[in-house]
């Protein structure tokens, strides 16, 4: 055809082109489809055919991906897919998302954004004392509240890490479980314990733990106290009470920071109008100091199909 483009992109080797696409040809059909073009890539050079607006599109995707790869970062195909879509909305690329990186273990990568929502999430913890965020499971919300909260304190900005959340009663109640006060909560807070073991390892998390500097309780042990130097992290906020609420808030001392994470359409309570987190997302709207986020379905970071399971479940229960 006449108005055929074609661009050819160059690289030193097979394999860094590969690591560009996470390692998987057949992620290159998603750029396809969405920039109407063909591709064709061998050893280390690509070639696309096709309008040059869909060039032109392939041309930014690479781009984009080049500069985040050779910034250090191990790109995935979901890394891959999200460069395409953000090129199709022309807003920022995947390179941008690794502006804030955040200090792994010894020996392990650091945690960056995924998403642009996650990178805004990123941004209000490190310039506010009290952030919100709010959306689906999945979305990294309390997992990035805890990469956070660990590289502050390995920069001693801050002294120690808080991390709670309600122990609702969700169909057992806690009563008939066996074991004292901590055994009985433990499975409430185990996803905490499994975020602070993959961004420290299991030894270095037990040293923290053991030595205080990383604590993990249920809120109703948060009463009475003031935590001065802390980074508080308030999980699975939608199942407070407005007192709950309000008493986690007001713990805050001197250099403290508090990250609280909910999902406000998954509320365990038996009276879902009495949440905290409904009460705190109207009252402190606008205070100097406290930032909001929300996530949707597309940041999820789970496995593909759990973003999918998110949407077609809020299609149902909304018809």
């Amino acid at each position: 055809m006449a108005d055929e483009h074609q661009i050819k992109l160059e690289y030193e080797s097979a394999r860094f082109l590969q690591s560009l696409f996470g390692h998987d040809e057949k992620e290159l059909r998603y750029l396809e489809e969405s920039a109407q073009v063909r591709i064709v890539t061998r050893d280390g050079w690509l070639v696309a055919r096709g309008s040059e607006e869909g060039c032109g599109l392939v041309q930014d995707v690479f781009s984009d991906l080049e500069e985040a790869r050779r910034n250090g970062g191990e790109l995935t195909t979901r890394d891959f897919r999200t460069s395409v879509d953000l090129a199709n909305q022309g807003g920022s690329g995947v390179s941008a998302l690794s502006k804030i990186q955040l200090v792994g273990a010894r020996g392990r990568k650091s945690v960056v954004a995924r998403t642009p929502h996650q990178l805004e999430y990123l941004t209000a913890m490190a310039e506010n004392d009290v952030v919100f965020g709010l959306g689906p499971a999945g979305t990294g919300k309390t997992y990035l509240a805890v990469a956070m909260a660990l590289d502050l304190l390995r920069k001693k900005e801050i002294s120690r890490v808080i991390l709670t959340r309600p122990a609702v009663e969700a169909g057992e109640a806690l009563g008939f479980l066996p074991g004292d006060m901590r055994d009985k909560v433990a499975p409430y807070l185990r996803p905490l314990y499994d975020a602070i073991d993959d961004m420290l390892g299991f030894d270095e998390g037990a040293k923290r733990l053991e030595d205080g500097t990383i604590e993990i309780a249920p809120l109703a042990y948060m009463r009475g106290r003031t935590l001065s130097r802390a980074f508080v992290i308030l999980d699975e906020a939608q199942n407070t009470t407005r007192e709950q609420m309000f008493m986690a808030l007001t713990r805050l001392g001197e250099g403290s920071r508090c990250v609280i994470t909910g999902d406000s359409s998954q509320i365990d309570l038996k009276e879902q109008g009495i949440s905290g987190l409904l009460e705190a997302e109207k009252a402190l709207q606008g205070v100097e100091g406290v930032a909001f986020n929300h996530f949707d379905t597309s940041d999820v970071v789970r496995h593909p199909v759990v973003g999918r399971i998110i949407s077609a479940y809020e299609g149902f229960r909304s018809e």
